[in-house]
């Protein structure tokens, strides 16, 4: 079965931010597909140390190995859809966000692309302003991993728990967004 994990960076766990991406997986479930979402909330997650273990091991993971994210590269890896979604933190993602895009980014690399043609989105919340370059932060990781991008992703305002319900230009570009993602998903599995 086709399966798309999301994995929200937010700070808030099943804040605006969660709300955007889980609008994005209702969409995704009724066109039939498996859908997962990890958040980062709470947990601890550490910055790349630069130690090129990844390049020597060549085995899908991160030789750091007490946080999260091994198990999210692997569920990243295991399916054929990621949705990465960020508040916006000083005009750019998260700092969780950032540490896990940029091991698994390292390890995708290291071990032959392990994202390569998969399909991926974003999702980006934003009080004011910073979306662009946040949007551009996980657009790059998507691209650099080789991955195929359906359209713009959708950005959201709101500040407060909730106020991404008011959203409805968000709600509706993450609702569009998904169904193009659903399309290509299942024109990738008919292959």
């Amino acid at each position: 079965m086709t399966k798309v994990i999301a994995i929200n960076g937010s700070a808030r766990k099943d804040g605006n931010t969660a709300f955007l991406i889980r609008r994005m997986l209702e969409e995704l479930e009724n066109e039939g597909i498996e859908t997962e979402l990890i958040q980062l909330a709470g947990r601890t997650v550490r910055g790349c140390a630069a130690c090129g273990q990844c390049f020597e091991n060549r085995d899908g993971r991160c030789a750091y190995d007490d946080d999260i994210v091994n198990g999210c590269i692997a569920k990243m890896t295991e399916a054929d859809g990621i949705i990465l979604g960020s508040p916006v933190y000083f005009f750019d993602v998260t700092a969780e966000m950032k540490a896990l895009i940029d091991r698994a980014g390292y390890v995708s690399l290291a071990n032959d692309g392990l994202f390569t043609r998969k399909v991926g989105s974003a999702v980006v919340v934003q009080r004011r302003a910073g979306a662009i370059h946040a949007l551009d932060t996980l657009l790059h990781f998507l691209l650099i991993g080789g991955m195929i991008v359906p359209g713009l992703p959708p950005i959201g305002v709101g500040r407060d728990f909730g106020d991404i319900k008011k959203d409805e230009e968000g709600i509706a570009r993450a609702t569009n967004v998904s169904v193009t993602m659903a399309w290509l998903l299942k024109a990738r599995t008919t292959r």
